[in-house]
């Protein structure tokens, strides 16, 4: 197993990593809408999943891998109605298709309103 860690994502605050790889999988701990240079994060339902997603992508990079070879994502939203808003936006980083589960939940850390995880393959 390879402990990923870069900075151009969001460093882990916590018990946790922003990543792994193993056995020729890279998997991503969730990512927020954080800025990795300036710690803000931006306003809105588009520009916080343009914020993920180039935090996802940041990882993926570290590993060797990037969007073309994702195979599953979990997506969590704060509000179902952000749905279509963050679909354009994913779309174009996500170009693999790969499977997803997307839900909403509660509350995400930070207040943000959406968070992103992946499995890619190397």
């Amino acid at each position: 197993m390879n402990l990923l860690q870069t900075s151009n994502a969001p460093g882990a605050i916590g018990p946790y990593s922003q990543g792994y790889e193993a056995n020729g999988f890279v998997i991503t701990s969730g990512q927020i809408p954080v800025d990795p240079v300036s710690g803000t994060v931006p306003e809105g339902i588009s520009a916080q999943a343009e914020q993920s997603c180039k935090n996802v992508g940041a990882i993926l990079e570290s590993a060797g891998t990037g969007f073309e070879r994702v195979i599953k994502t979990t997506c969590f939203l704060a509000d179902m109605a952000d749905f279509a808003a963050f679909n354009e936006v994913y779309a174009r980083y996500f170009i693999s298709k790969p499977a997803r589960s997307c839900v909403a939940v509660r509350e995400l850390p930070k207040g943000v309103l959406c968070e992103i995880e992946a499995i890619a393959v190397k």
